[in-house]
Formats: structure tokens, sequence, C-alpha cells
């Protein structure tokens, strides 16, 4: 198969059963259906939006174990990125609950932090993202990302973007679940509308919080 036809419900049984057996032997005897129902399919559906969003990739399934006291060897979610900046894009999610959309910037560098904290501060550049975000939450989306208690040092506490300035990160997503659609070659278009609703976030990210 060589075009996109849609994620096949054994994507999602299959991480059903992957949090009950989270060991290297059920992995290997049913990596066949990781392959079939959920690599290649998203592999696909990647590569039908890369033109419109940018270079994508699947992360992979397995965890890094070496500084974490969960050994458990795989990720109970696949996920995949899209982008044109590093650590800036559209977000894609797998797992038993369903279908997760989102995008932003998850893991900036302080460098970003600091151009993203003076173009909030600065009324032209700031106004323009709370809007942005407004209409964000407005379609459904949860506007996340890790935040500090306070507003940083350096801006007032009564600053009409405090709970912007909070940000260190700045994503937003939302979980679909399992809709219908997803089974069928639509769903490369679904996704790509939900992606184009969180495009002026990555855009305004890429333009005054680059790498």
């Amino acid at each position: 198969m060589d075009t996109f036809e849609g994620i096949p419900e054994a994507a999602f049984r299959f991480y059903a059963e992957l949090e009950h057996n989270n060991n290297r032997d059920w992995w290997l005897e049913h990596k066949p259906i990781y392959d079939s129902a959920v690599k290649e399919p998203l592999t696909l559906l990647l590569a039908e939006l890369e033109p419109a969003f940018g270079d994508a990739r699947l992360f992979r399934p397995n965890r890094d174990i070496r500084f974490s006291l969960d050994k458990s060897p795989y990720k109970t979610a696949q996920g995949a990125f899209a982008s044109s900046a590093e650590g800036t894009g559209f977000y894609l999610q797998l797992s038993a609950d369903g279908v997760l959309i989102g995008g932003g910037c998850h893991t900036p560098t302080p460098a970003q932090v600091a151009r993203f904290r003076s173009a909030v501060d600065a009324p032209s550049s700031g106004e323009v993202l709370q809007a942005i975000v407004q209409d964000i939450e407005a379609a459904g989306f949860a506007v996340e990302g890790e935040r500090l208690k306070t507003v940083p040092r350096g801006f007032d506490k009564d600053h009409p973007r405090a709970e912007l300035l909070k940000h260190k990160s700045l994503t937003a997503g939302i979980n679909l679940g399992q809709p219908g659609w997803l089974a069928g070659p639509g769903a490369a278009a679904e996704v790509a509308r939900r992606w184009e609703q969180l495009r002026p976030l990555v855009e305004w990210i890429g333009r005054y919080a680059p790498p």
C-alpha cells in the first residue's frame, strides 16, 4: 500500500493491549500489528501532510529507561511531529484513548523563552498572540505548556498578558477519541483542518521565538 487509507481500529486495540503487556516478548510477537496498523498508515499520512506542514517524523516506539523509575520498555502512544523549525510545529498522537492533535513549541531553549516573553510583553505582538490563543480555545483546544506559578521577574504582576508571560512552553491540543473518519482516507483532511487551526500559533512562535 502506497496511499493513505485511514487508521485502522487495530491501532487502538494494539495500544490497549500494550498497556497490560509492556514487555519485549509481547512486543516482538505483536510487532507485525504495530507495523501494519500504526507505523505504515501514519507514515503514509505524514507523507501526505508534509507539503503543507513541513518535514514530519514518527517518534521511536521504545522508551529511554536509563534514568526512569518506570522500566517499561515501550511507549503506550505513538507520536508524530511535523515542523519547519526545530521543536516548533504540529503534533499527532495515537493511543488506546484515540487520537490527539496538537501544535506549538514543547521544549524551547532559555533564549527562546526570553524572546517569547519579550514578544508577549510588546503590545503589537503580544495582543496578536492573545487573540490567537482565544481563537484556539474557542475551537476546542486546551492551551497548555510548562508554566511558572507567578509572573516572571522583570514583568509587572498585573501585566495584561500575565498568564501568557508565565509560560515557559506553549502548546495546544485536543483529544478527539476515535471518530469514525479516522478509519478512512478522509482522516488526512481532518488532521490537516485541525492543524490549520493551530497554524497561527505555530507561525507566531516561529516568527517571534525562533530556535
